[in-house]
């Protein structure tokens, strides 16, 4: 078995965290069971691209960056559905014969890795990318869609009906820029290619439901601290306790009343604020 060192060792070599702070963050992440890089780049202690550089020297691998406005064919992008690029974070970069290049985020995570490599008879050639530059690859190539961030306080609003995403919008659009989705994947979609600060969400949605949309949200750091609120016309108390326990921010009940929507929305984006505003100090 090969012996790797471990990224706190990396790090202090090359001076980016001291001993001290690596034994700090290394009981946040066994007390959260978060991975150590993931809870580095959470709490700005490392970049991106000092975490990928970092995974790519752990792990022998080269690593790779500005691919994302590239040129890649149907055919290549083919090999892995959308859904898995977005969920896993990797994108397939080139394939010569049997051989894939493919570049990843977590190069500790094999098994997805090595189901593509076994479903396409391919030998898998790993890149290390930051997650950021493989999320923006993702939007450009399969969707079409180019990562934006919004200088306005803005929310995602889902719900396959049209007329309650109507309602809801006009509720909400003299203080924030309001975003629409009427499906979960297309939500999913927008949450990383529009950065939205507040979701509002409702629980019945084609293709990705309210928990569903959640699951895929919490999988991925740029999106796990967005503020989600899931929207429900199921009015008991297990409901609600049981969105707020699976990590929904808070609970809203249809038909929405609108001071409750503008106070709970308001409320999220306090929190959403106040908890990046701590990170950014």
């Amino acid at each position: 078995m090969v012996q790797r060192k471990k990224l706190g060792e990396i790090f202090l070599e090359h001076n980016l965290l001291s001993s001290t702070t690596i034994e700090r963050v290394v009981a946040i992440s066994k007390k959260l069971n978060k991975r150590f890089g993931t809870v580095l780049e959470e709490m700005g202690l490392v970049t991106g691209v000092e975490l990928a550089s970092a995974l790519a020297r752990q792990y022998n691998c080269k690593m790779i960056s500005n691919f994302a406005r590239g040129s890649f064919s149907p055919e290549l992008l083919n090999i892995i559905p959308a859904e898995v690029a977005l969920q896993n974070i990797l994108f397939p970069l080139k394939r010569e014969g049997n051989k894939l290049a493919l570049a990843i985020a977590d190069p500790t995570d094999t098994k997805v890795v090595s189901n593509i490599a076994v479903n396409n008879d391919l030998s898998i050639v790993p890149f290390v990318a930051t997650s950021k530059e493989i999320n923006s690859a993702i939007c450009i190539n399969y969707f079409g869609m180019d990562i934006e961030e919004s200088l306005r306080r803005t929310v995602l609003v889902v719900d396959a009906d049209k007329a309650i995403l109507d309602t809801i919008s006009h509720i909400l659009k003299k203080d924030y820029l309001v975003y629409t989705a009427s499906d979960g994947m297309a939500a999913y979609k927008d949450a990383i290619a529009k950065k939205p600060h507040v979701i509002l969400t409702d629980k019945d949605i084609p293709k990705l439901d309210g928990y569903g949309l959640l699951n895929s949200l919490q999988n991925l750091c740029e999106t796990k601290a967005i503020p989600t609120i899931l929207m429900s016309a199921t009015t008991s108390m297990e409901e609600e306790s049981s969105a707020l326990y699976k990590g929904f921010f808070d609970f809203i009940h249809k038909p929405v009343n609108p001071p409750i929507l503008l106070a709970r929305v308001k409320r999220a984006f306090d929190f959403f604020e106040k908890q990046n505003y701590l990170f950014m100090r």
